[in-house]
């Protein structure tokens, strides 16, 4: 990605206009005279809080997994957000007590219509001292939008993407749209914001062998990829597993391009990022290490959700509602009073991550309702023993027949490799069926046996194809048995239509099921 160079990068310091407090300690259980004479925004543990994030919409145009929860989201009445004027003076305020940056977030940014009109209402606020307005975009619909926004004065930009590859973008998003993700940070780069940076969550075994390919695309552009560890929210199916560290990513990268050719860069002020580059590259990457290396000591952030809501610590599930003061037609002194009151209670650092993962928090994102289907609740069901067996058919020409038989197919042994993927199929059930519960599987079997009688003309021969999947849970496992059966079949059908494409998949259906309230069914 050749294209997409970025112009005019700056870094800003907090220390222009509000000075950040030196010399601040303090505990847990705070001080009152020292609460009361600090300033609004630096908290008992002299952090100044000059970054301020505002979440302008629930919405979303993608269905990522990793931010939308399993059981799927309610979103917040419209009358309960925060109309554009509201967001106005909740940033005039921040703004007014020092906060000098506000990155808009959402959902989806884009997607809300008067986009381009708040940032120009933010943008009247730099008298007061804001100078930075930047934006984090999953860049679906950003590239129309973007030369506008750089008029109104939107400085830089992060665009989230895991992957580069449109087939797993579909997978991981549930939409389709890569090439338009990588259109809009190839045009971002030529319209002079300040910064363009992507931003990637690793996943183990989903994105995380990408990690180098990103790595390239600093090689001939200026560009920042930031790679983020895996966070737990409400309904993502966070665990340890699907977490890559940034060190064993790092070590990646050094096997890779040598540890001698990758440079340590300085931190920069409140950083979020551990920042690299590779020697000769024009780009840096860096790592975003919430998970296992935190960087709250140095956190200058709070965030205002879309209902108005302020977190003073994004893994924090204590909320003071913003819209609530404003609506009760409070002065803009007494939200100040309240602002200073929520800083003054953040905490030192948040949590470590095996705390994190059990704590309630709010989910990434908020779906869009209209028109989507909704998982079925199923937290009210007795878990029981569940067993499903499905069954289906590969037909073929008795040439193709042979040739599996006698383990001649260049791509290998068909039957083998057709039972491993159909095993496979039934494990990433969930992942490819959008509404289907991700199911602890405590047993998978694909069976697949050759038919040279399967008297279904014009087909002579056949393979056939069993799979039992077996759980307990609170949910049966009848699409696991049938992704598996379908799954198997694909695979005998693309390794063998380098022979011929003459076969149909035919016949896959759930042949018996036990456990649950309708006990055991079996077709006659």
């Amino acid at each position: 990605m050749s294209h997409h160079g970025v112009l005019g990068r700056r870094h800003l310091s907090n220390s222009a206009a509000f000075p950040r407090p030196t010399g601040i300690t303090g505990s847990s259980s705070g001080e009152p005279n020292k609460a009361e004479s600090l300033p609004v925004l630096t908290d008992l543990f002299g952090r100044f809080h000059n970054y301020l994030r505002i979440s302008i919409t629930e919405r979303c145009n993608l269905r990522c997994q990793y931010c939308m929860p399993e059981e799927g989201i309610d979103l917040t009445p419209n009358e309960r957000l925060l109309t554009t004027p509201e967001i106005i003076r909740v940033a005039r305020i921040f703004v007014s007590q020092g906060v000098d940056k506000i990155r808009l977030t959402g959902g989806e940014p884009t997607v809300r219509k008067d986009i381009v009109d708040l940032v120009k209402g933010l943008d009247e606020l730099r008298p007061l001292g804001l100078r930075k307005i930047a934006m984090t975009t999953n860049g679906i619909a950003l590239r129309r939008k973007l030369p506008l926004l750089r008029q109104a004065g939107m400085d830089g930009l992060n665009v989230s993407l895991d992957t580069r590859d449109p087939r797993k973008f579909e997978l991981m998003t549930r939409r389709k749209g890569c090439e338009h993700v990588l259109r809009a940070v190839a045009d971002a780069g030529k319209l002079g914001f300040d910064f363009v940076k992507l931003n990637v969550v690793v996943m183990r075994g989903q994105n995380d062998e990408e990690v180098s390919n990103f790595v390239e695309m600093t090689h001939d552009d200026d560009i920042d990829v930031r790679f983020i560890e895996y966070m737990p929210f409400d309904g993502n199916r966070w665990g340890k597993r699907k977490m890559v560290g940034y060190r064993e990513l790092l070590d990646r990268l050094a096997s890779t391009y040598g540890a001698e050719n990758i440079q340590t860069l300085p931190l920069e002020s409140n950083h979020t990022a551990k920042g690299y580059k590779i020697n000769g590259y024009k780009g840096k990457f860096g790592f975003i290490t919430s998970m296992t290396h935190s960087f709250c000591s140095s956190c200058n952030r709070v965030r205002v959700m879309a209902d108005g809501n302020l977190k003073v610590c994004l893994f924090g599930n204590t909320e003071v509602s913003l819209r609530d003061l404003l609506r009760a037609g409070c002065s803009d002194e007494e939200i100040i009073q309240t602002i200073g009151s929520a800083v003054k209670r953040k905490k030192q650092a948040h949590a470590g991550l095996d705390i994190l993962s059990q704590i309630p928090n709010r989910p990434m994102i908020k779906i869009d309702e209209e028109g989507n289907a909704h998982m079925v609740d199923v937290s009210a069901k007795q878990p029981t023993l569940r067993t499903a067996i499905a069954r289906g058919r590969v037909l073929m020409h008795r040439e193709t027949y042979d040739l599996i038989k006698a383990d001649k197919i260049n791509k290998g042994n068909v039957l083998t490799v057709a039972q491993v993927a159909g095993i496979q199929g039934a494990k990433a059930c969930s992942q490819i069926i959008p509404l289907c519960h991700p199911i602890n599987l405590t047993k998978v079997s694909v069976d697949l046996g050759l038919d040279e009688n399967a008297n279904a003309l014009p087909f002579e021969c056949a393979v056939n194809i069993k799979a039992t999947v077996k759980c307990k849970g609170e949910t049966g496992v009848e699409m696991e048995a049938l992704s598996a059966v379908s799954v198997a079949a694909l695979t005998v059908f693309d390794m063998c239509k380098a022979v011929t494409k003459e076969m149909t998949i035919d016949g896959i259906k759930v042949v018996e099921k036990t456990g649950g309230k309708s006990g055991h069914w079996k077709q006659e």
